[in-house]
C-alpha cells in the first residue's frame, strides 16, 4: 500500500514548465551576485596567498546552484531522485580558512533562494552581507598587515633585542623560542601599519643580530 501511495502521488503531480525567459533572468541574478561575491572576497582577502580560482569558482557555485534548484522545483520525482544523487558527491579539497567556507556557503545560498522564486531575498541578503565584511575588513583590520617576524641572535644581544620587540605595536605575540648553541631564535606575532617594514632595518643594526626575518601571516585575528 505504501509504494502504491507513493507511485500514484507521484503520478498526480506532474512536472511543471520550465519558463526560459524566467530561468535566464535568474541566472543572470545569480551570475550577478556571484559577481558581487567575487569582488568582496578579492577585497577583503588578507590570507598569504590569493586564489582567482576559488574566487570564479564562488560565481560557478551561484549559478549551478541556481540550476539545480530550478530544476528541483519543477519536478518532484526528479527532486528525489537528484537528492539522492549529489547525496554520494564527495569533495576532498580541503579549506584551509573559515571564512572561505562561509564564502561557499554564501554562493550556494544565493542559488537556492534565487532558484527558489526568492530573488529579493537573495539580492538584500547579499548586499547587506557584503557590506558588513567590507566594513569589518577597514574597520577591524585598521589597515594593518599580520606577519611572523623571525630573529636570530646572539646571547650577548639578548637585552637589547628584547628591548626592541618589546617596543613593537601593540598586540605583539611570542609564537616560539629555540635556543641552541649558536644563539637564538625568536618567532613573534606582529601587525604593521600598511607595508611598512622597516623593523627588520632596525632590528639588523644590533650587534650581535645575525638576521631578521618578515614573512606574510594568515592566522586568527587579534583584535
Amino acid at each position: 500500500m505504501q509504494d502504491l501511495f507513493k507511485k500514484s502521488v507521484l503520478e498526480n503531480l506532474p512536472a511543471a514548465a520550465i519558463d526560459p525567459l524566467a530561468t535566464s533572468i535568474a541566472l543572470g541574478i545569480a551570475f550577478a551576485l556571484g559577481l558581487w561575491i567575487f569582488i568582496i572576497y578579492k577585497r577583503t582577502y588578507n590570507g598569504v596567498l590569493y586564489s582567482r580560482n576559488f574566487s570564479l569558482s564562488l560565481i560557478l557555485l551561484a549559478l549551478v546552484s541556481t540550476m539545480i534548484m530550478k530544476t528541483v522545483t519543477s519536478n518532484l520525482a526528479l527532486s528525489l531522485g537528484m537528492v539522492g544523487a549529489l547525496s554520494i558527491v564527495r569533495f576532498r579539497t580541503a579549506v584551509k580558512d573559515p571564512m572561505d567556507t562561509v564564502y561557499m556557503f554564501w554562493a550556494v545560498a544565493i542559488g537556492i533562494t534565487v532558484g527558489g522564486g526568492f530573488e529579493w531575498v537573495a539580492v538584500m541578503g547579499s548586499i547587506i552581507i557584503g557590506l558588513f565584511l567590507y566594513i569589518m575588513f577597514i574597520t577591524g583590520g585598521k589597515g594593518s598587515y599580520a606577519y611572523l617576524l623571525i630573529v636570530r641572535h646572539d646571547f650577548e644581544s639578548t637585552n637589547q633585542v628584547n628591548y626592541a620587540l618589546r617596543r613593537l605595536p601593540k598586540g605583539t605575540r611570542l609564537k616560539s623560542k629555540t635556543v641552541s648553541a649558536s644563539g637564538v631564535e625568536v618567532t613573534m606575532e606582529v601587525r604593521l601599519p600598511g607595508e611598512n617594514t622597516n623593523v627588520v632595518n632596525e632590528l639588523l643594526k644590533i650587534e650581535g643580530v645575525f638576521d631578521a626575518t618578515l614573512v606574510s601571516y594568515q592566522g586568527d585575528y587579534a583584535a
